[in-house]
């Protein structure tokens, strides 16, 4: 059966899913209890074991999705140093917005127009740098972790949720990552992972910001890391049903193992890329291939009938053609983020198959075509 579920968040369930994963979820039940703290802590060590996290690093789950952990890395860990960051997307500028207007710490910001990464030679490693693995809403990544030094003076903060389980993190060069369940995963939405590196537990250590924190942001207790937040206490309650849904899709994930969710992403592009190569219309909106995102794919539209019309009407033709592939259950959700130029974006993660992006790569030219030859 055709899955047409493309949504970058929540994202599509892996194959296969169904209600009765949950049949087992302590719904009803404190997470507080011996068997909260069950699950809770397997869905960390489990998080830990696939992703292959060094044993000195900590992991916990947090409030608010990945919202909520990056702010709470931001908040809690910004300010001691000089802040660099890079933006090339919505999210990551407002990451460089949240640091100069709340945390009004004047941070060096370094842009780059959609499709585009900025130069990341330029980055100051004397500054904290703050940074997304992968634009969600642009179809851009960072093209490997080689630009950044092991021996650097400020720390890494990375907003990685759209890449983790899909592309490679080397956690070396990762102080500050952030995550939720409702992305490569495709789990449900309201929970956010933070890992921390060494260097990160001593910054928490270290230093007290001068701004107020939040209740959900506070991860010290007497002046260290309250360590029980990573074993699975969590600040606030969890959803013992999402947390059930979690644990299956890290149970199919280990199954599968690392690599072999890699390559569930990296075939799904390639589909497109073959889509791509023999449509003219169309192309990718990430710049250069060693950039091109693996799992919120984003295409531009290359046609000169297209290019010309002003953006509004861009944005209806377009709008017609995927508000018609929903409704004929092809293809739900692939409009392009409303700040992005105008196109359609598939999630490839990799809890999609590729045959089903095929299919639906056909419907798209089909529909396409009809409608700008009756332009």
């Amino acid at each position: 059966m055709h899955n047409p579920n493309f949504s970058s968040g929540p994202c599509s369930k892996r194959p296969g899913w169904s209600l009765e994963t949950l049949k087992d979820a302590p719904v009803g039940r404190s997470h507080r209890s011996a068997l909260g703290k069950e699950k809770l802590a397997e869905a960390i060590s489990a998080t830990k074991r696939i992703l292959r996290i060094p044993g000195d690093y900590l992991a916990g789950i947090l409030p608010g999705s990945d919202t909520g952990a990056f702010e709470t890395a931001m908040w809690t860990l910004l300010g001691p140093k000089p802040v660099t960051v890079l933006v090339w997307e919505s999210f990551s500028e407002g990451w460089a917005a949240d640091i100069a207007k709340q945390l009004k710490l004047n941070p060096t910001i370094k842009r780059a127009d959609y499709g585009k990464i900025p130069d990341l030679k330029e980055v100051d490693w004397s500054h904290d740098v703050v940074f997304v693995a992968n634009g969600t809403t642009s179809g851009v990544k960072i093209p490997d972790w080689d630009w950044i030094p092991s021996a650097r003076e400020g720390l890494t903060l990375c907003d990685a949720t759209s890449a983790v389980f899909a592309m490679t993190i080397d956690w070396s060069k990762v102080d500050a990552l952030t995550f939720s369940w409702q992305k490569c995963l495709g789990g449900e939405a309201g929970h956010g992972m933070l890992i921390l590196s060494p260097r990160a537990i001593a910054r928490l250590e270290s230093y007290d910001p001068p701004w107020p924190l939040p209740k959900i942001f506070r991860l010290k207790k007497e002046g260290k890391v309250n360590r029980a937040i990573f074993a699975g206490d969590t600040i606030n309650t969890p959803s013992m049903l999402c947390v059930e849904d979690y644990l299956d899709a890290l149970k199919w994930a280990e199954e599968i193992g690392l690599n072999g969710l890699i390559k569930r992403s990296q075939e799904n592009l390639e589909v497109i890329e073959e889509w791509v190569a023999k449509t003219e219309w169309a192309d990718f909106l990430a710049a250069s291939p060693d950039i091109c995102s693996t799992t919120s794919v984003c295409l531009a539209v290359a046609n000169e009938k297209f290019k010309a019309m002003p953006r509004e009407e861009q944005v209806k033709f377009l709008k017609d053609i995927t508000g018609t592939l929903s409704r004929n259950n092809v293809a739900h959700d692939i409009n392009s983020y409303r700040d992005a130029p105008p196109g359609v974006r598939f999630w490839c993660g990799p809890t999609i198959e590729a045959a089903d992006i095929k299919y639906a790569l056909g419907e798209l030219e089909r529909f396409y075509n009809q409608k700008i030859a009756g332009r």
